[in-house]
């Protein structure tokens, strides 16, 4: 069965829906990234300068996607626009997601005996940002910010610390949690889903991972704030066995707790790396980042199983229809 693509598209208080209205589209590409490897998702749009869309910088924008059969619409993208470039003929549009606010934010402060959690949720109000959840993760005894890196940058040292996702919903709110296998699962069949498949399955940089701190750590308290000691081992944290090793010294880690949760986090990450892919797919607007995915029937045995969404790009053309690649990674 030939499905139609849909989508809805608000900007401001104006909006295009081709569910409602079924004519002739005045957009000729649409593309939405999300990633969790670049700090802000984005939307990118070629318009016809026809119709009642006339993008100005900063209006809210909103993208819903999906089929005219189904006549639902699936919200994938909530933010801003922050470029319009309009011609004789057409227009083309770029809306970011409220990542931007942390971006463009900066402040001075130190956080004393707060959670990854409790730190990040902090810095988002701080810049105007909702957050939809905040894990605590581990327990700093302090964790400074300062104004040399943006707010976004000190969320990504905290998310890498503590081995956290950090990245925003569709509805442009953010998340902060471990990664975990999601229960939201998308299934993809070979020769029936799946239009193109690449995987890389490589041994991991390092088998296990030695994480220290400058501080004695809980060798005297959580209150020790002793930079320099020769006997660091009160933070220190270990994960894995074998070779090679990766050796990891952050100053924050100064409690063992923080720095055997740093170790643990570092070499999941490192042996989720070791395997990455990339999946061309029909259009599927309910892939979301942080979803898992289960790939079966491949005739190579090695490409089925299941694997984390780390980026999902939703393309609409003229010529070439609806289609999602989806970029995964392995499951530690």
């Amino acid at each position: 069965m030939l499905l139609t693509p849909a989508y809805q598209i608000v900007i401001a208080d104006r909006k295009v829906n081709t569910v409602e209205e079924p004519r002739a589209s005045t957009v000729d590409l649409l593309m939405v990234e999300l990633d969790m490897n670049t700090p802000a998702d984005s939307v990118e749009l070629h318009l016809g300068n026809v119709g009642g869309l006339r993008p100005e910088r900063d209006d809210d924008a909103t993208i819903e996607l999906g089929y005219v059969d189904d006549e639902s619409l699936t919200l994938v993208f909530t933010g801003k626009v922050v470029c319009a470039e309009p011609n004789l003929h057409s227009t083309r549009v770029v809306a970011l997601s409220p990542a931007q606010a942390l971006l463009e934010s900066r402040m001075e402060q130190t956080f004393e005996f707060k959670t990854a959690g409790e730190i990040v949720e902090e810095l988002a109000g701080a810049a105007g940002v909702t957050v939809a959840q905040a894990e605590a993760g581990t327990l700093f005894p302090a964790w400074v910010v300062d104004g040399r890196k943006s707010l976004y940058a000190h969320m990504r040292d905290i998310a890498d610390t503590v081995g956290y996702d950090l990245f925003f919903n569709p509805s442009g709110e953010l998340v902060f949690r471990r990664t975990i296998f999601s229960t939201r699962l998308h299934v993809y069949d070979w020769a029936k889903q799946i239009i193109e498949l690449e995987l890389r399955q490589c041994r991991p940089d390092a088998e296990s991972v030695e994480a220290w701190g400058e501080s004695p750590g809980t060798g005297r308290g959580e209150n020790a704030w002793a930079w320099l000691s020769k006997d660091t081992s009160g933070s220190k944290g270990t994960a894995g066995s074998g070779s090679p090793t990766r050796l990891i010294e952050n100053p924050v880690l100064r409690t063992g707790d923080a720095a055997q949760f740093h170790a643990g986090a570092a070499l999941s990450r490192l042996q989720s790396d070791a395997v990455k892919g990339r999946l061309l797919t029909f259009g599927n607007p309910q892939v979301q980042l942080g979803d898992s995915i289960r790939i079966r029937e491949v005739p190579d045995e090695r490409a089925n199983g299941d694997f984390r969404v780390r980026a999902v790009r939703h393309r609409i053309h003229k010529k070439t229809g609806f289609t999602t690649e989806i970029e995964f990674r392995g499951i530690a």
